[in-house]
């Protein structure tokens, strides 16, 4: 089997380093039982997307064809108390077996849920994945599942993947931390994080490249309409931007640009961040874009501030602090320039456009 070239927070192989950390159940022989097996805890209030597309890899990869079988995977949901657990969506999932021995697994997968409405685990979900962790079972962590590791202590000195939108939740809640935003996801040692959505069919193909087989991870990408397997640090998308470029460098700044852009960083501290030099990322944003770093980051703020002024009915003072300029003056200046009107004026004509306008 061709192993994958994903590397993991310290740059060495993934694979290799996760050898070392292999459950019980995934020393016996292959004959006994599928390649890959995987236990799913689901917070309530779990986010349904991210869930379904990392079982709907793992059942793709499992059998011939689109037969759903568990012949060369499985996978179970867990529970304390068997009770429904019920999605952000309100759809809800039937448990199939208690916490039990989880050296039963080669992975314990915990999907995280909405922010505001999700309370910790339980302290038996807490006591099953310390016996996991002690039996040297990779545990990981889906949408906001790196929240519900960290809060059981299982995250100390590892690197985590939080979707870009949760970046500046966990940095409040988890002080000490670094979480990773400009990645989907993040393979550091037996500890795996992705940021969610279609973020977890990757993470769940590179589980079935690794265990399964090449043929068998794309097979099941394919048959979902996802073109192929990305990896680990193809950068999060984040918010839509009129920035478009392939450029994974320029990519990641730009998110980073994204989650600071109350508090304008310079692109020395991106580079830092990134772990590349200042004149590499603005010879990338040359390239890619014709423009320079520090012209981006203000054609980002000035869009942001045109949709607030646009969208909302906040005070452009408002608007100024929310898109990182000093004071409303400057927002004025710089969005004159940029657009040929105040944000007053601008808002004055949207809001006539908008009255004017023809009923049907």
């Amino acid at each position: 089997m061709t192993t994958p070239s994903f590397r993991d927070a310290s740059g060495q192989d993934a694979t290799g380093v996760q050898r070392t950390t292999t459950s019980l159940r995934a020393q016996k022989s292959r004959a006994e039982g599928p390649r890959l097996s995987v236990g799913f805890i689901l917070a309530r209030r779990f986010t349904l997307c991210a869930f379904a597309n990392f079982v709907d890899v793992l059942r793709l990869a499992a059998d011939e064809g689109d037969r759903s079988r568990p012949i060369l995977c499985d996978w179970t949901v867990l529970s304390d108390t068997m009770d429904p657990v019920a999605s952000s969506s309100g759809i809800t999932v039937q448990p199939k077996e208690r916490l039990g021995d989880p050296r039963r697994f080669d992975y314990i997968v915990v999907v995280g849920g909405l922010m505001d409405e999700t309370p910790s685990l339980s302290q038996a979900y807490h006591r099953f994945l310390h016996q996991a962790a002690e039996a040297n079972i990779p545990l990981i962590g889906i949408c906001t599942g790196a929240f519900f590791l960290h809060q059981a202590g299982l995250l100390n000195g590892y690197r985590c993947c939080v979707s870009w939108f949760h970046h500046s939740d966990f940095l409040e809640q988890f002080e000490g931390l670094n979480p990773v935003a400009d990645q989907i996801f993040v393979v550091d040692r037996d500890r795996l994080t992705c940021s969610g959505g279609a973020s977890s069919a990757h993470l769940a193909a590179y589980l079935v490249d690794k265990h399964v087989g090449r043929a068998q991870a794309s097979k099941s990408l394919h048959i979902m309409i996802i073109d192929d397997a990305l990896q680990a640090d193809k950068p999060q998308p984040g918010l839509p931007l009129d920035l478009k470029t392939q450029d994974p460098i320029v990519q990641r700044a730009l998110l980073l640009m994204q989650q600071n852009i109350d508090t304008p960083i310079s692109v020395q501290d991106i580079a830092q961040r990134m772990g590349n030099s200042k004149r590499q990322i603005e010879r990338h944003f040359r390239l890619a874009l014709n423009t320079s770093p520090q012209a981006a980051f203000l054609d980002m703020r000035l869009d942001f501030a045109k949709h607030l002024v646009e969208k909302t009915q906040k005070s452009v003072a408002q608007i100024a602090v929310d898109c990182g300029f000093c004071d409303s003056s400057h927002l004025s200046r710089m969005f004159r320039r940029r657009y040929g009107v105040t944000p007053q004026s601008f808002r004055q004509t949207t809001y006539t456009d908008v009255s004017n306008a023809p009923s049907n």
